[in-house]
């Protein structure tokens, strides 16, 4: 992971743990990871278990130049990326699975800004719609942030965050042959020589 905020939100998720396939939301203690705050978002899901933006950092917010709260998830991704993201989202919320994706804004005149997206199951129970916790951050801030919205992401690499007895488990992971060309599943982090693409 390249991006800082994305290295802290891990390390206390994984923290918050103990022996689960994922904390629950009253596991995340905001104060252990205020410095990234502004970067993270929690999706919950809505009556028709679509999931939408509960919560959003002003910095994420300010990619979009507005508000997200309450917004569908899937509505932010261009065509090409949408049926993976579907896959990753169901992965997530019923096996438990997060991951790690380098992703491509891009604003309405064609400007384009390299993201980094944290996505993290969060444990839910009865009632409780909160799924995940997220960090979207841009790699290196582009200096139109907050001034020119970014109107939609590219999913371009994806790498599956999980314990060594989930990986290749997963329906997202047997799926992965249908991926396009340039999109790239990395199982733990780490690929073999014969498996790295370019696109």
């Amino acid at each position: 992971m390249k991006h800082p905020s994305s290295n802290l939100v891990l390390a206390h998720w994984t923290d918050r743990l103990r022996n689960r396939p994922a904390p629950e939301r009253g596991d995340i203690d905001p104060a252990a990871i205020r410095r990234a705050l502004g970067d993270t978002f929690m999706l919950a899901a809505d009556f028709l278990d679509h999931l939408r933006f509960r919560l959003a950092g002003t910095r994420v917010c300010a990619l979009f130049c507005r508000e997200i709260k309450g917004e569908a998830f899937a509505a932010l991704w261009n065509e090409d990326s949408r049926e993976q993201i579907g896959a990753l989202t169901k992965a997530m919320t019923e096996e438990s699975v997060g991951a790690v994706a380098g992703l491509t804004g891009v604003t309405a005149d064609g400007s384009e800004a390299e993201l980094e997206m944290l996505l993290l199951p969060l444990a839910h129970a009865g009632q409780a719609r909160i799924r995940a916790l997220g960090v979207l951050a841009p790699v290196v801030p582009p200096y139109w942030l907050g001034e020119k919205p970014v109107i939609e992401l590219k999913l371009r690499t994806l790498r599956h965050l999980g314990s060594e007895n989930d990986r290749g488990k997963s329906s997202f992971h047997r799926a992965r042959g249908r991926l396009p060309h340039g999109f790239v599943v990395y199982p733990g982090g780490r690929a073999a020589p014969n498996e790295e693409r370019t696109g």
